[in-house]
Order: C-alpha cells, then structure tokens, then sequence
C-alpha cells in the first residue's frame, strides 16, 4: 500500500473530526492527561534528593550516582523531538497510553533494581519510551476542549509543568526520608496505570490520523549523537571544570559537529525525522524563544533558591521544598484563571503581566539577607506562581496558533523539547556561576578583613565576650564571610532571571493574533 492510500485510509477512520468531550468526560479525560504530564515531569526532580541514599545503596560514588538524573534526560532529550514522528507512526492515543504503559514498567524495574547498572537501564527506558508523554497529553488536551475553552485547556496543563519541577524535591525527600528510596519510583506504578487505562476508554474511537513515513536513519542518528553529547555536556560540564577539560571540549565539538550537519540534512531530507520548518512560521518561532529564555530563568530560579536554603541556610530537603511550593500553590489556581480568561485579556497581554511578575518576584527575592525567615521567603515566592503561570499559558497558546492537524504533535514536542533545554542549560550555567560568584565574592569580602578594621575589632570583641577562642572566631568568621559570599551571588542571579524575563516583553508582542488554539486576541 502506498503512503498517500494508506494515509487516504487512515483519514476516514480518524476520529479527529469527531465533536469534542464534554461534562464528566472532559473532566476525566483532563485529569488524566494533567496526571501523565505530571507524573513525567516530576520524574525529572523527584530523585534528586535520593541519589545520596541511592549512591550510598549501590556503594558508588557521588558523582556516578548522579547518572541517575543523567541518563534520564539525556534519552528524554532525545526522544522529545521525535514526538510529531512516532504520533504520525502510531497515532496520538495509542502513542500515549503505549508511552505510559512502558514509562510506569520502567519506573518498576527502577524501584526493583538490584544493581546501580540496573538502574541506570531503567532510567534509560524511562525517558525513551516516555518523552512523548508530556507533548502529546498537551496535544490531547487541545483536541478533548471545544475551541472557545481550549485557553482553560492550555492553563491546566501548563499548572502540571510548574508544580511537578518544584514539589518534586518535596516529595522525593519525604518520600526517602520515611520510607526508602525506591519509592521515588514506585509512586508512579499507580498513577501510570490509572492514566492509561482512563485515556484508552475515554478516548475510543477518536485516533489520530496515521501516515506511515520511512524512518530517516540519519537524521535520527544525528539527532541522538547531538542532543546526547550536549546534554552529558550540561550535566557533566560543572563537574569536569567545563572546557579546562578535554572531554567536555570533545563532548562540545561533536555535538556543534552533529546537531549542524542534523540542521542541514533535515532540511533537505522529503521525510524528516523531526519537522524543523514549523520555525518558519512566525508565531511557532517567538513562542519558541521565549519558553526557552523563559525556561532558563525559571529553572535557574527552581534550582539555585533551593540548593542556596540547603547548603546555606541548614534547610533540608522538605523545608525547601515547603518555600518552593508556594510557588507551585498560586500556580495551581493561577493557571487555570489565566487559561478561561484567555481570550478575554488577550494571550500577549498575559504574558506580558507574567514576565513582570516573575521579574518582580526575583528582584524581590533578590533582597534576602542571611537572617531571612522561612515565612519571608515564602511570601516572596507567591507571586513567582502568578508571573509563571503568566508565561506558560499564552506562551503555550501562541505556539499552537498557527498548527493543524498532526503539526501539533510535532509543535509540542519541538517546544517542549525546547523548554527542557532552557532548563537544562539554565541548571547547568546558573549552578556554575552560582559557586564562581560566590568564590569572587568571598576573595572581595576578605580583603576587608584587617587587624585595623573597625567592624572586624567589634566583631571581635563580641566573640571575646561570649569566651570563644581566636581559632574559633577565625572558623565562625570564614561562615559568616562564605554565608555572606553565597547569598550575593543568589541575589544576583535572581536578578539575571528577572532581567531575562523583562527582555522577552517586546518580543512577544511581535507574534500576531488571533491566537486561536487559545482564543487570546490581543
């Protein structure tokens, strides 16, 4: 059978045409699909805190426990592009809940590993067989909404990808620290298969069109070599010193080297493994940037306030998980309200009050001192939920505008894709200057630090009241320069996100309406 009969075959037994859900199916069908992208995405953070008590299990070291979060994103990062393919393959909805099936087995195996290589092909698997999860439960919940809700649609499911990065600490540190790791894994055995079997029966008989295309062998040889050396590159750049060292400057080339020669073939080749001219269209373009700008400064944010209360502040995971939540609280009910009134406010307009308030709340954010309270920091950190629900909503709306048909699968996994490695670089880079910062920061600081200061004499004087001797008032002078030191280079890249936030404002307002995936006109 020929591609264009084949195709001509499947059309008439597509079930895209078909009216969308409504009342109690809707509601169920959204709860699912919110449940698959959320379970996926959490799965991203959930096992960051465990790989202390994983390395320790598997008598390995720190840095090969950190494979664990490795191999996870490197085989996502992978698959993530090749959404729109493997959809036009299989169709959206058995491409889901195959996906979910295979990602909750891997997740088991994971749980069940009796060896750290074990493990490791667990993650492996997991990111394989469940990158396509998160891009196609956003395609399947534009498709499930009438057109004119479809904003309310775009806003739950954007809520999944705020909460799911920031309570994943704070459940994966309860999780290890009263049960035992493994846990991190099997929590999603339930919600996996709770969530296809929900999606198989609500969505029976609405599949996708499927066109059977021939698999381009190159380009999805390229893509692999690419993506995974530059992602090695992000997770492993901090550690190795980046390119003072010869395997990062080899990891760089060859993915410079592969994702150029990915480009060229890609656009050249009739049948793409991944679809690179929907960057032609303007809308998909600017959407594009700023999720991965934006991804950038959120995850910077997500990443460094944390990793600042723990080492810093004495905070453990859970405590800093509690103050990260509230940003993923508001959220939940921002998300949402910004969804239904999209077509009301306008999608630009809403981005426009989300990349203020996110910019707002990191300035905000950036004024901490090292006696902050736990309450103070949350507070900060409620209108970081408004201003980031603010940003996915339209942004997520506006790249879907200009999609038909099965150009949506592939819109939405090229953009999540490119959200993951906003994230991805904006971890890797803002860790980096994080721990350089503070180490300038500590040499300025010491070079006040003289017999004829006043302020060090003070100091001085009170730690001589309260009969702490000179060796131990050196020590707690090195805390208080080095807690000093950590807490500026904080604060200046709460700044640096906010600033990258403001710069997006015009750019966003170079997309044209109507935006109709979610009704913002403005």
């Amino acid at each position: 059978m020929s591609l264009q009969s084949e195709s001509a075959n499947s059309s008439s037994q597509s079930g895209e045409d078909l009216p969308p859900l409504g009342g109690f199916k809707l509601a169920l069908a959204t709860f699912a699909l919110g449940m698959g992208s959320f379970m996926n995405i959490l799965d991203i953070s959930i096992a960051n805190v465990a790989l202390p008590t994983i390395a320790g299990d598997f008598a390995v070291t720190p840095t090969q426990g950190t494979w664990v979060i490795t191999s996870y994103a490197v085989s996502e990062a992978i698959m993530l592009p090749l959404t729109g393919w493997l959809a036009g393959r299989f169709g959206e909805i058995r491409q889901f809940v195959l996906a979910t099936l295979l990602f909750t087995l891997a997740s088991f195996l994971c749980g069940l590993a009796v060896s750290f290589p074990m493990l490791l092909f667990s993650r492996v698997l997991q990111g394989i067989v469940g990158a396509s999860m998160i891009p196609l439960s956003q395609a399947l919940l534009v498709r499930s909404f009438p057109v004119e809700k479809r904003g309310m649609a775009l806003g739950i499911w954007a809520m999944t990808t705020i909460v799911a990065p920031v309570m994943g600490p704070v459940i994966g540190g309860w999780l290890t620290d009263n049960y035992v790791w493994r846990w991190v894994f099997y929590i999603n055995i339930p919600f996996g298969l709770l969530c296809a079997y929900a999606v198989s029966r609500l969505f029976k008989g609405r599949e996708s069109k499927k066109v059977v295309l021939p698999i381009d062998k190159v380009g999805l040889a390229l893509l692999t070599v690419g993506i995974g050396s530059l992602q090695i590159l992000l997770d492993k750049g901090n550690e190795l010193d980046w390119f003072s060292s010869s395997i990062n400057i080899a990891l760089a080339s060859i993915s410079a080297v592969a994702l150029i020669s990915f480009v060229i073939w890609e656009l050249g080749e009739e049948h793409p493994v991944v679809n690179l001219r929907l960057f032609k269209i303007p809308n998909f373009l600017i959407s594009s940037i700023c999720l991965f700008f934006g991804s950038f400064a959120f995850y910077v944010f997500v990443v460094i306030s944390p990793l600042w209360m723990q080492t810093q502040l004495g905070y453990n995971a859970v405590t800093a998980g509690l103050v990260m939540g509230t940003t993923g609280l508001l959220a939940l009910f921002a998300g949402p309200f910004f969804g239904a009134k999209l077509n009301v406010l306008g999608a630009r307009r809403v981005a426009t009050v989300g990349f203020t308030c996110f910019a707002i709340s990191a300035w905000m954010t950036a004024t901490v001192t090292t006696d902050v309270s736990f309450h103070y920091l949350q507070q900060m950190r409620l209108l970081m939920g408004f201003g980031i629900a603010g940003f996915f909503v339209p942004m997520t709306a506006i790249s879907l505008s200009r999609l038909k048909g099965g150009e949506i699968a592939s819109g939405t996994g090229l953009t999540n894709f490119l959200r993951n490695m906003g994230g991805s670089i904006g971890t890797a880079l803002g860790t980096t200057i994080w721990q350089n910062e503070a180490i300038r920061n500590h040499a300025k600081l010491v070079e006040h630090i003289t017999s004829d200061n006043q302020q060090v004499i003070n100091f001085s004087s009170q730690l001589d009241a309260l009969g702490i001797p000179p060796l131990g008032q050196l020590q707690f002078l090195e805390l208080t320069v080095n807690s000093q030191a950590y807490v500026l280079s904080t604060n200046h890249l709460m700044i640096l996100a906010g600033i990258i936030m403001l710069c997006l404002i015009p750019i966003i307002w170079f997309a044209k309406p109507p935006f109709a995936a979610g009704g913002g006109g403005h």
